[in-house]
């Protein structure tokens, strides 16, 4: 049983964020705990971009991007897994420079330190030599990075496929059982 943060930035791709909610409730034997932060940026870009409000009705624990009494704000709270999905490209600057000025920050610097699983899944495209370099800090720390890069195997038929792409990989990267479509069976 995990317990699991996911944190939702302010990048474009709420897709992605909509489709592994959707996916992590459908695996809920699989974890005991999930918690989620958004930062208002994610709200506004969530709304845009799904045109619905629909994270405000989650039945899970919601934390204010600056409530730093969140269990995940510390390792004695012994959360095992943090997805930052979309991760913008400043949040993963903060994280690379150690710079915890909000809860996702934090708590990602508490899950590296506590040698457990960070996910990061970056949106932006293309990178400059400051994304590629806090990519590697943030892998040599210890945390992965996971571009959401849809793949076209399956032959996705809408945005959702094509998302549930990037998902089915950030859930195989988290440790989760899944069914999803693998190479070559």
């Amino acid at each position: 049983m995990k317990k699991v943060v996911i944190a939702i930035t302010g990048a474009s791709g709420s897709v992605y964020a909509k489709v592994l909610l959707d996916k992590m409730f459908a695996l809920q034997i699989q974890w005991n705990e999930l918690s989620l932060v958004m930062t208002e940026n994610a709200k506004q870009v969530w709304e845009t971009e799904l045109d619905n409000d629909s994270y405000k009705y989650l039945p899970l624990k919601h934390y204010a991007a600056q409530d730093f009494m969140a269990p995940f704000a510390s390792g004695s709270g012994k959360y095992d897994t943090m997805i930052i999905i979309p991760c913008s490209m400043g949040t993963m600057g903060r994280i690379a420079a150690g710079t915890s000025n909000d809860l996702i920050t934090r708590s990602a610097d508490v899950v590296l330190k506590e040698r457990r699983k960070l996910i990061c899944v970056v949106r932006d495209t293309p990178y400059n030599l400051i994304h590629i370099r806090n990519m590697e800090t943030i892998t040599l720390a210890g945390g992965i990075i996971c571009p959401a890069t849809p793949s076209f195997y399956s032959k996705p038929k809408t945005i959702e496929d094509a998302a549930t792409t990037v998902v089915d990989r950030v859930l195989d990267l988290a440790g989760f059982d899944i069914s999803t479509f693998r190479w070559g069976k």
